[in-house]
């Protein structure tokens, strides 16, 4: 039996069909996420699915004693609370079932043959481990501090900001881990490294969970099934973003209608997800093999874990470099920078050039300064050391709080402030409507308020807006936050098509992923930025290998025996004349190899190319540049580790 079902379900609002005759169920273990466009129903389905919304006509069955909890947009707390007793404000039950379980495992050790003693003992047991509730005190610890919550684990939660206090609530329904959990975005306001925490548990705990995401990653990771709200109707995929990008092309391509564009956009996002899914999974697969073999040889072979430390390193050296780097405009020109605000200190010896085409993503746990480098940039807030040098450009800037638009004006005042109803974009005069469209927005928009518009819509006014702009940069602050998926793959072909220079705060892999050529990484809390060329979720899972490596090191320095008598001296190690050669020349026979494997890579890419080619000849090719590629790089590192072993020897 389903834990919950809709049946025939109806909603409108006033004219509006909502939804229409649609059936829907949640079975045990199932995580379902609802996509579709702003205002197509995903909220309404959700709240249904709840039991908060009245519905016009159908049925909603459930089972009994069936505990449902949601997940507010904007959540409610008592007034006197801190943080951590709004954390722990659901999860008494829980204490008071494990307290009785305690005392009746005492009680059944006298009373070993009570019935009654052990079906209650057995019923409580049977609800602990439902709830994941055997050692909640240790959950409750490690929750805040994944969160970011435990500095602040005693504060009044009402003076905290809208995004902490989506954090509270969250952290709050995951250690309740009710029946059903209904999650609207859980992933806004959280940096990547709680989502990762949060995509971990989900899957560890096996919660019955019914979301709504456009982080198409987690979507990706999280999803057994995809609901499609559309024209009132429900569409059902099975898996996650993937799974869903090839259903729905097939099933498109089933109809007799005109859907040249969309299936145009579906087939570009899917070929370019399953590449992106492909290398991540044989990247994993790759390094949970080494990670094994790493920590059986630790103990005795520490040269192995050099090795894979450096190679791990040299991933990220040449990736997406842009080779004409020289020939480009210089925008801003930043020399060992310094920003502090208060007593923290956010930014400490940047330096870096950002030129005419470059595409930047900012990242890092939120908190580091990640928008505080775009204010210093954009000239509203000045260093407290170094300098910041900007040639002569223009600049469009996004920001959370959309300063670009006027409330009190309707759409064509908007973007047509001197009147008329036309607009030009990059050279091409179009109606305003004609452009609008591009971006969601239906004709019955066009004399609509700023102000009445939801939040998501308002950013892609805002949005649809700069990239009217004649400008040379883009600075832009998270602009996918409120977005759904459609209004992203909008954003994407918008930012891939600029000429100019992007330089984006994001929290989204995917849209970084897709998106960027370089990052700026602020890594910690310490002021550090550093520059990295390689995509976002591939530097995120060798910054990970890093620290099972470090753990591993530190495992197998507890564990190495004391030797108690010192071994001889070994004789002075020195390099050969031809180990000095490959020292000198492999660098550059490698960083060539790279080029050619990335032009064969392009052509694998580019049908027109593989076609004139043969995908066999170029798929050969490829794997014989690969081959040489692994030997060069494996004669480089056993040269390096001997070049390191006779400097350790001098030192």
């Amino acid at each position: 039996m389903a834990l919950i079902d809709l049946l025939n379900v109806h909603k409108h609002y006033d004219l509006q069909k909502i939804l229409v005759d649609v059936n829907f169920h949640v079975d045990t273990g199932e995580r379902i996420v609802i996509v579709g466009k702003n205002g197509s129903g995903k909220s309404t389905l959700m709240k249904a699915v709840s039991g908060v919304l009245t519905l016009d006509d159908g049925r909603r069955i459930t089972k009994q004693d069936l505990e449902i909890k949601m997940l507010d947009q904007v959540p409610k707390f008592r007034e006197d609370d801190t943080v951590r007793q709004a954390v722990e404000r659901g999860l008494q039950e829980l204490y008071d079932a494990k307290n009785r379980f305690d005392i009746l495992s005492l009680e059944l050790a006298e009373k070993f043959d009570d019935k009654e003693l052990l079906k209650e003992h057995s019923d409580l047991s049977n609800y602990l481990d439902h709830h994941s509730a055997w050692n909640l005190d240790d959950k409750i610890e490690r929750i805040l501090v994944h969160f970011q919550l435990k500095h602040m684990e005693d504060k009044a939660v009402a003076i905290l900001s809208g995004g902490e206090q989506r954090r509270v609530a969250l952290a709050g329904l995951l250690l309740q881990k009710p029946d059903v959990l209904l999650l609207d975005e859980p992933t806004n306001h959280l940096d990547v490294y709680m989502v990762e925490f949060l995509e971990e548990l989900i899957l560890k705990e096996n919660y019955t969970l019914v979301f709504i995401s456009h982080d198409r990653y987690f979507i990706d990771q999280i999803a057994t099934r995809t609901i499609e709200v559309e024209d009132g109707k429900l569409r059902e995929y099975r898996g996650g973003y993937s799974n869903y990008l090839e259903q729905k092309a097939e099933y498109l391509r089933t109809l007799q209608k005109q859907h040249d564009n969309l299936l145009g956009h579906l087939k570009t996002e899917n070929e370019w997800f399953a590449r992106g899914v492909r290398a991540r999974l044989k990247r994993n697969e790759g390094r949970k093999e080494r990670l094994m073999q790493l920590r059986d040889a630790a103990k005795t072979n520490p040269a192995m874990i050099r090795k894979m430390q450096v190679e791990i390193q040299r991933e990220a050296k040449h990736f997406n470099r842009d080779k004409s780097v020289n020939k480009q405009k210089m925008l801003f020109e930043v020399n060992n920078l310094e920003v502090q605000l208060g007593d923290k200190l956010l930014i400490k010896g940047f330096t870096t050039r950002i030129l005419q085409k470059d595409v930047i993503a900012i990242v890092g746990p939120n908190g580091t300064g990640k928008s505080t480098l775009l204010k210093v940039l954009l000239g509203r807030i000045a260093p407290t050391g170094g300098e910041v040098k900007q040639g002569e450009f223009s600049i469009g800037y996004f920001d959370q709080h959309r300063e670009l638009l006027d409330d009190s004006k309707n759409l064509i005042e908007t973007f047509c402030p001197n009147g008329g109803d036309r607009v030009v974009v990059r050279g091409s005069n179009m109606h305003v409507y004609g452009y609008l469209k591009n971006f969601l927005f239906p004709r019955e928009f066009l004399d609509k308020k700023i102000g009445t518009l939801s939040g998501g819509e308002k950013n892609r006014v805002a949005l649809a807006l700069l990239f009217t702009k004649n400008v040379d940069c883009l600075i832009l602050d998270e602009p996918t936050n409120d977005l759904d998926i459609p209004t992203i793959n909008i954003l994407e072909e918008q930012l891939q098509n600029f000429a100019g220079a992007v330089i984006l705060v994001s929290h989204d892999r995917f849209f970084v992923d897709k998106i960027s050529k370089k990052l700026f990484v602020f890594k910690n809390h310490d002021g550090l930025v550093e520059e990295e060329y390689q995509r976002y979720s591939e530097y995120l899972e060798n910054e990970k290998e890093m620290r099972e490596i470090e753990g591993i090191v530190q495992e197998a320095e507890k564990s190495r025996p004391v030797k108690a008598v010192a071994q001889e001296k070994p004789k002075a190690l020195r390099l050969s004349y031809k180990e000095k050669q490959l020292l000198e020349h492999l660098p550059q026979e490698i960083e060539k190899l790279e080029e050619e494997m990335e032009s064969v890579n392009n052509c694998l890419a580019d049908p027109k190319c593989y076609e004139e080619k043969g995908i066999t000849v170029v798929a050969d090719t490829l794997t014989k540049l690969e081959t040489l590629y692994e030997q060069k790089v494996e004669m480089l590192l056993e040269v390096e580790e001997k070049q390191e072993a006779i400097e350790a020897d001098k030192a």
